[in-house]
């Protein structure tokens, strides 16, 4: 159990850090924090609609796996809690 654990926290690291990237990599709609950062010049250019969907496709499955362990590192500490 211990080295299942132990990858489940690997894995969440990684997913968390990758996560945060891909997030920041999103193209900014207006009016939030991107704009005041410089983002709204940048969203004016444009980008390509397929690197945007892909980007969304990667975003997703890596929210996934990232919920899907702390889901089971959760389950893990709960079995071994009884």
């Amino acid at each position: 159990m211990d080295i299942l654990q132990f990858v489940l926290w690997v894995v969440l690291g990684i997913t968390s850090l990758l996560l945060t990237l891909l997030i920041l990599l999103h193209k900014g709609r207006g009016g939030g924090l991107s704009d005041m950062f410089g983002g709204g010049m940048t969203s004016a250019m444009g980008s390509s609609g397929l690197a945007e969907r892909n980007l969304n496709r990667f975003t997703v499955i890596l929210a996934l796996a990232w919920f899907v362990s702390i889901v089971a590192l959760g389950l893990i500490t709960k079995i071994q809690g009884l």
